[in-house]
């Protein structure tokens, strides 16, 4: 059987169910008790399915669609990106005692120099209402021995195709942290044999937090742009707990002075 036909054949099946039940509301009135108590068992186990699928359904349909890049973007943005990770589910969706320089799919690697690593990583897929990407990072940090913690986001090469000193690039996290924590973010372009560097801190308000690059402000040789990365730079993470709800990069024009 064909997909248009049984979708034919269950339109007609709910049409005849839907008819049924209209009937038997309507009748409820006048009909006889022992047709009335049947009919409300069956009402109550087919309620009791329906309430089911509805509630699953609900949960599903609200969550962000796996794969999704939708986003705010500033008018005029000449190029955007969501890493992978807050893209799609990871083959691998939790670690402990991660190692220096562990990877999470293509684009996310986590660095350290702790000698002994108390720290656990987890892919989480995002429920609430204002989510638009439909995973986030968690990462639990117990005791920590190192001097730094960063996660690194290599940009895929379309990020750097038309780049100019003549625009701003912007860094959006949505964050969650367990108790106050101080985060940078760290932009690096590679131009040749020079990479040239800024870094901002991110604001410590619960939520969506925005870093704007303005690339006039480096001595950038536009000629020569090979890649780009961004770090996210954790100071002091012990005991807390991180949560990246969603990572955001995009590329826009400055505006003339």
């Amino acid at each position: 059987m064909g997909r248009k036909t049984e979708g034919v054949m269950n339109a007609l099946l709910h049409a005849r169910v839907l008819r049924r039940w209209t009937r038997a509301a309507r009748k409820a009135g006048a009909a006889e008790l022992q047709v009335l108590r049947v009919q409300r068992q069956q009402a109550r186990e087919l309620s009791a399915r329906l309430n089911e699928l509805i509630y699953l359904a609900d949960g599903r349909l609200a969550m962000p669609r796996i794969g999704s890049k939708a986003f705010a973007r500033p008018a005029g943005t000449l190029w955007s990106w969501r890493p992978q990770l807050w893209r799609g589910p990871l083959p691998q969706k939790g670690m402990t005692a991660v190692a220096a320089r562990t990877t999470l799919g293509d684009e996310v690697t986590l660095f350290h120099d702790c000698k002994v690593s108390e720290l656990t990583l987890r892919q989480l897929r995002n429920t609430r209402e204002e989510d638009l990407a439909p995973f986030g990072l968690r990462l639990d940090v117990f005791r920590f021995d190192g001097s730094f913690l960063s996660l690194a986001l290599d940009m895929p090469p379309e990020a750097v195709e038309g780049m100019t000193r003549r625009q701003i690039l912007r860094v959006s996290a949505v964050l969650e942290i367990e108790k106050p924590l101080e985060i940078f973010a760290r932009l690096n372009i590679n131009h040749g044999p020079n990479t040239e560097q800024m870094v901002q801190e991110l604001p410590r308000n619960r939520g969506e937090a925005i870093v704007e690059f303005d690339l006039a402000y480096c001595d950038l040789n536009e000629k020569r742009i090979e890649k780009a990365w961004l770090d996210l730079i954790f100071e002091g993470p012990e005991m807390n707990q991180i949560t990246l709800r969603d990572v955001t990069v995009c590329r826009y024009p400055r505006a003339e002075l």
